[in-house]
């Protein structure tokens, strides 16, 4: 269930992103919701900052592969590539993972909980793009 390189990673990574910003429940939600988080993959040696989008962006979300960003994250959340492909499948659950330690926070963790109900839908699509693009990937 590895991530074939650190490039495959972050292009389901967008494509993740993509389908939250762009669903017609979530996207909205998370954008009024504007919590701007960090999340850290170490053993992918990458980094993604996602907020809201602001005036007229595009999309509700907007998310840079980078720290060079002109905002903070209310919340960082530091983990595995393979934790986030299970959780994402609806098989890693956040709050047990955050007590087992692997996944690591700072921040307003409270808000980042808050989005989970809103993000739920995105597991079974996610699962499906998985099964049909990426089996390797199947939790």
């Amino acid at each position: 269930m590895a991530f074939a390189s650190p490039e495959e990673f972050r292009a389901v990574m967008d494509r993740i992103f993509g389908m939250m910003s762009s669903d017609e429940e979530m996207g909205p939600r998370l954008r009024e919701a504007d919590v701007p988080q960090r999340f850290a993959f170490a053993d992918v040696d990458l980094v993604v900052n996602v907020r809201a989008t602001h005036g007229d962006e595009p999309g509700n979300l907007h998310w840079e592969w980078s720290d060079d960003v002109p905002w903070s994250p209310r919340v960082t959340m530091a983990m595995s590539s393979e934790t986030a492909n299970r959780y994402f499948q609806g098989k890693e659950n956040i709050a047990m993972a955050i007590a087992r330690r692997s996944i690591r926070t700072s921040g307003d963790v409270s808000a980042a909980l808050e989005l989970l109900p809103i993000t739920k839908p995105v597991f079974a699509r996610y699962a499906e793009l998985v099964a049909r693009e990426y089996p390797h990937l199947e939790a």
